[in-house]
């Protein structure tokens, strides 16, 4: 029997464990197309208001900034936009940033909260490929914690697990991690992760399609498998291991290459 290499499997989501078409082509016009009635119905809402205030701040530091597409928004003061002149600027603001697609926190926070409107009112349901929910279970089955690390914000990682077409995949999942730990391009966000999941990176195994975020977590120590999926953009593997089908990624990961036509290193 092969002892296992890793003790802790570290996944992205959009073009590892569910589509990107998912994410492209669901989940973002799903908050383009509600995010007006969302901010007219519930503008008096504290969390509304908390998010509305998040967004103007960050529009304002972007103006002083000078990003030549941001517009400032007065909330406060003598010189205070009416509530709708705040509402246009804020539609504005968000359809900029997302057609820029922009890693903001303000902006993944107030999306956060659209989609879990449209996820208890069953409008939306989580999209997971098969063999990434049944890896996920094996894994789990064999003792090993699972996290997610995604530029989307934690409540947004959780609503898809959640509420996914496969049931609720929480039980299975140790922790979550997103951008306020560090960019995902930085190896030191994977130290800080192993750091506080209390496991030794090269103890852990890290699965993504965007071959940046597999050298920063390579670099941090951790081994790594690079997610081929469908509609997932070309890249060049290199020498790093690639996956198609979870399921057959075995529990040791020796360098040498494999014989699983799903799972292959390129030489």
């Amino acid at each position: 029997m092969t002892s296992r290499t890793y003790d802790a499997v570290l996944l992205d989501i959009e073009g590892t464990t569910t589509p990107i078409s998912f994410v492209r082509d669901v989940l973002f016009p799903y908050v383009k197309h509600n995010i007006r009635g969302f901010l007219e119905t519930g503008w008096e809402d504290p969390e509304v208001q908390k998010h509305v205030h998040a967004i103007a701040k960050q529009a304002n530091d972007d103006v002083r900034a000078g990003i030549s597409s941001a517009v400032e928004i007065n909330i406060d003061g003598p010189h205070a936009d009416s509530a709708e002149e705040v509402r246009q600027k804020v539609l504005l603001n968000i359809e900029w940033q997302m057609k820029s697609d922009r890693k903001i926190g303000a902006l993944k926070a107030l999306q956060g909260c659209i989609w879990r409107a449209g996820y208890e009112s069953g409008q939306l349901q989580g999209v997971m490929f098969p063999d990434a929910v049944e890896a996920i279970r094996r894994w789990t089955a064999a003792g090993l914690k699972v996290f997610i690390y995604s530029s989307g914000s934690i409540e947004a990682q959780k609503l898809i697990f959640g509420f996914s077409d496969h049931g609720n995949m929480l039980q299975y999942i140790s922790g979550h991690f997103d951008t306020t730990t560090g960019p995902k391009i930085a190896s030191s966000s994977y130290t800080a992760i192993a750091d506080k999941i209390g496991v030794a990176p090269e103890r852990i195994l890290f699965v993504s399609d965007i071959i940046l975020e597999i050298r920063a977590a390579e670099k941090a120590g951790m081994q790594t498998m690079l997610s081929v999926r469908p509609g997932n953009a070309p890249v060049d593997a290199g020498s790093f291991q690639t996956c198609s089908d979870f399921t057959t990624i075995p529990l040791s990961l020796p360098k040498a290459s494999r014989t699983d036509p799903e799972c292959s290193v390129e030489e």
